[in-house]
Formats: structure tokens, sequence, C-alpha cells
């Protein structure tokens, strides 16, 4: 409170302590035994895991066609910013399921003997007991501070949103979710580059408005998109984000993170001064709750009720993949708003 940070705060520096504690002794604890009737336990884990990848995940066989993807969407000069953007999140997506597929079928040659076990299959079965992403797998997929089976997880739904586009590649999907997507930024600037073409503006010029609505993306009185494109996935950390009269408030006790409904993000001409209206407070998205290189761009969030600074001392800010919370929210659950 002395420093302008709410109470949740404390809590949640204290959750994470523990936690990187809890972290330490299970990486420094003994490997040889534990497996039940003489079994290895890094070797059945990583199986479990390789179950996950192979019945759940399906990953081998959701390769995604570029080419045929490709093809149906047209030529080149032909495409939208919004259709390369996706294309280029195909790419990524099948980059990271080659490498993961890849390196658990080794792994599991060298289970049965065909294939001599290397230090860098030892190193990925160490990180799959600890339940942790293998730095390989890392460097493909992007940032996150997730754990290993939670990251699957998402990889699945990031999956989906990609097949679900596949089906249609001629149309923008009627919400997407940002922090689905490997490389928000380029989605981003698909939106200023739409706008640029047919305003004929300067795209260095440009600037992306965050409208937020009062929906959720699965409501059926969603309006259409008539510009700009609607996105999901912003969780503010610090503060509360009240849909209620549409506005930053005070974050609930022992609740760090609020959800923001769907998000009307267009492009709009900077102001000749380059300042922003009085009662808006400019909130760094960032991907994960790392922040630092995790930035993406500001998102301009109502605070009629508080004066910008104070969600500025209280570093405020929002969080595209949040650890430990799934983005999966549902018709028939509980809101996510609550």
């Amino acid at each position: 409170m002395a420093y302008g940070l709410h109470p949740n705060a404390e809590i949640d520096f204290l959750t994470k302590t523990c936690e990187a504690l809890f972290a330490t002794l299970q990486e420094i604890q003994p490997r040889g035994a534990g497996g039940g009737e003489g079994g290895n336990p890094i070797q059945e884990r990583v199986q479990e895991f390789m179950a996950r990848v192979t019945d759940e995940a399906a990953l081998d066989s959701n390769r995604l066609n570029i080419d045929d993807i490709s093809g149906r969407i047209g030529e080149q000069e032909n495409r939208t910013p919004f259709q390369n953007s996706f294309l280029q999140e195909c790419q990524y997506m099948n980059n990271v399921i080659d490498i993961i597929v890849n390196d658990l079928a080794d792994i599991k040659l060298a289970f049965k003997g065909e294939l001599t076990m290397t230090a860098a299959m030892e190193a990925i079965m160490n990180m799959i007991f600890i339940n942790k992403v293998p730095g390989t797998w890392a460097a493909k997929a992007g940032p996150s501070t997730r754990g290993l089976n939670s990251w699957l997880d998402h990889y699945k739904q990031r999956l989906d949103q990609l097949n679900l586009w596949k089906d249609d590649p001629t149309k923008l999907p009627r919400v997407t979710f940002l922090n689905r997507l490997f490389n928000p930024k380029s989605f981003l600037t698909a939106i200023q580059q739409v706008y640029a073409k047919e305003k004929n503006s300067e795209l260095n010029k440009l600037y992306i408005n965050t409208i937020v609505l009062k929906y959720l993306y699965w409501e059926e009185n969603l309006p259409d998109c008539k510009e700009g494109a609607y996105i999901f996935g912003f969780q503010v950390e610090g503060a509360r984000w009240d849909n209620s009269v549409g506005q930053l408030e005070e974050s609930l006790p022992k609740k760090n993170f609020s959800v923001i409904p769907v998000v009307n993000c267009q492009a709009c001409p900077m102001s000749e001064d380059g300042k922003v209206e009085k009662n808006i407070y400019e909130c760094p998205v960032y991907q994960t709750e790392l922040r630092g290189k995790d930035y993406i761009f500001n998102a301009l969030l109502r605070t009629p009720k508080y004066p910008p600074a104070k969600w500025i001392i209280a570093g405020v800010a929002i969080i595209l993949d949040v650890a430990g919370i799934s983005d999966s929210y549902a018709p028939g659950k509980q809101s996510p708003l609550q």
C-alpha cells in the first residue's frame, strides 16, 4: 500500500516465492526412485506425456496444410493483411508441432533401444519430469510462464483457433483470441494496414484504439464488427475491469487478474500533439507476466473515476498469457468478469 500497490500484490509475491521454492526442491530431488515396482519415474512421466500429445492434443495428425490453405486464399498480391498474419501463425504452429513430435519420437526409439540416448534427450526428459517446457521447444514456441501440461493445453487451444480459421480462410474470425497468437503484433499491424489502404493513410501515423464492449465472445447478440477486429484475451493485472460501468476499478480481494470482455481494436490517426483523452489510461499489454521484452502495445482503458497516474504507480498492465488461468470460458460457466 505504501508504494501505491494493491494488497493483492503482496499475496502474489508470496505465492510466487513459495512456487519458486517448491520448484527448486522438485528439481533437486533424486530421479532414480519412486517409480513403483522398480520402474523409472522419469520414463513413466515421459510416456504419460507422450500419450497426451498423441491422444488428447493429437499434434502429429494436426499439422496445418499451408499449401492447401494458400491455394484457397489465392495469389500473394491478393491476400489481405489478416490472411498473411494467420498464414504466418500456421507456419509457427507447424514448427512447434514438428519439434515436439520429432523429439518425442526419438526418445521413444531410445526407450526401445533402437537409438542411442543423448544428453539432449535426457535434458528434455528431465524438463518433462518437472513439468517445465524444454528450452528447445520454448525457443520455437515463444514466451510463456506456464507449466508444461498447462502449456500443452494452451497450444491445443491455439491449434483449435487456427483450424477454425482454415475452414474458411477468406473470412476473419468473428472474435480472434489475441492470446492464442504467436505474434500478436502482426495481427494488430494488419488492422492498421487495412485501414491505411482504405483511407490512404500513412501507417506510421496510426495507432490502435481499444473500445471495450460489454459482450463476451460466445454471446449470440454480439454485433457484427464494422471496423477493425474483435479480439479477446485481455486480462488486467493490478486492477479490475468493471463491466457494469465500463471502467477500471480497484481489484477485488485475492483476485489479482480480471478478464476484460471483447475489445474492438480499430486503427485511428494520431492527433497532432500525440496526446490521449484526459480520462484514459494507456495500459501496457504484455505477452506474459514477466513483462519487459514481452511488450505488445498500449491499450486505452477508460478511468473517469481515478486519474491514470493511480494505475501507473500501481503497475497495472494487461497480460495475455497468464499461467494457471484458462481462457476457454464457455456458456454456462461462471462469468470470468465476476
